[in-house]
């Protein structure tokens, strides 16, 4: 199910949400512009890796970043366009009433914090991995986790492909948002212990249970559950 748009309108301009997809864009612009083999070290480089974090080391093939920087500088790398131009849609479509329901300056933070929160998730699972954690998708499960909270009741037109044919129904945000973190954990748990690299999913469900978390202590006086 691909996600294309809700029907949950704001008060405020999201010019958080937006600086931050544009933010996501250039980086990674800038990454296609370096080619492949300085690409590659860039992400290395800026990229968060479970073993130097475990062990507050620095390896030797990568440039020395201090590693409360890549903890930050991670969430706006990306490892090709889907992955993206998937992270950015999510954003963009969830996003916005995150950020309304929360004000602009506590909506950097909350993301921010989600983020972090998905990085050490990863880690604690992987803790000998010596490959880098990239994308917002740990921060944007944050998002994704105060949204199922404020509002589960949102339609959200979606793209469900069903066998050959393709429809463009509206769901739940509860069901859509429920379904992929449903996902996010099954299919974490078949991948403990798998040897390389792949999508980080124990970073999503760090991120998500965050978001679940705080969003009570960030969300706007007056702004009601379940709407």
């Amino acid at each position: 199910m691909i996600p294309l748009k809700d029907d949950n309108p704001t008060k405020t301009f999201p010019f958080v949400t937006i600086i931050l997809i544009a933010i996501n864009a250039v980086v990674f612009l800038y990454q296609l512009s370096l080619g492949d083999v300085k690409g590659k070290a860039f992400v290395f480089t800026y990229g968060a890796i479970p073993y130097e974090l475990m062990n507050s080391i620095n390896l030797p093939l990568t440039p020395y970043i201090p590693n409360t920087v890549t903890v930050f500088t991670s969430m706006f790398l990306h490892g090709g366009f889907f992955h993206l131009a998937g992270n950015m849609l999510y954003l963009w479509i969830f996003g916005n009433n995150i950020e309304d329901s929360m004000g602009h300056i506590k909506f950097i933070v909350f993301y921010l914090i989600c983020g972090i929160a998905a990085v050490f998730a990863h880690t604690i699972v992987n803790p000998g991995s010596k490959l880098p954690m990239i994308g917002a998708s740990g921060a944007i499960a944050g998002v994704l986790g105060a949204y199922i909270l404020l509002f589960p009741r949102a339609r959200v037109l979606t793209l469900v492909p069903i066998v050959f044919f393709i429809r463009i129904i509206e769901i739940p945000a509860l069901i859509i948002i429920g379904f992929w973190i449903v996902i996010q954990f099954l299919s974490g748990t078949m991948s403990v212990g798998a040897a390389g690299g792949g999508i980080a999913y124990f970073a999503h469900i760090g991120g998500f249970l965050s978001g679940f978390a705080l969003i009570g202590l960030f969300k706007k006086r007056g702004v009601r559950y379940f709407k």
